[in-house]
């Protein structure tokens, strides 16, 4: 694993560190940890880009409470378990 060392400066009443280009994230929202040595982990979230698009859909009137039930139950459906060939 590599490692940079970069700057902490205050940003108003809160902390912020300088992220090196190479370390670039592509999101704008991230999980803050502290594991059991100490050491600060930075988990990246993903976008919450469905919700958006939910919300652009029912504003231009293109979906309707049918559709967003028929959405919710197959996203809490059980998925096939796959079969895969022993290595």
């Amino acid at each position: 694993m590599s490692s940079l060392t970069s700057r902490v400066f205050n940003n108003g009443n809160s902390q912020a560190v300088r992220i090196p280009a190479e370390f670039r994230l592509d999101t704008d929202r991230v999980r803050i940890s502290r594991n059991d040595q100490g050491d600060l982990v930075i988990h990246p979230l993903r976008a919450e880009r469905g919700a958006a698009l939910l919300q652009a859909l029912q504003a231009l009137g293109e979906i309707d409470d049918d559709f967003i039930a028929a959405l919710d139950s197959e996203q809490t459906a059980a998925l096939p378990v796959q079969e895969r060939e022993a290595l």
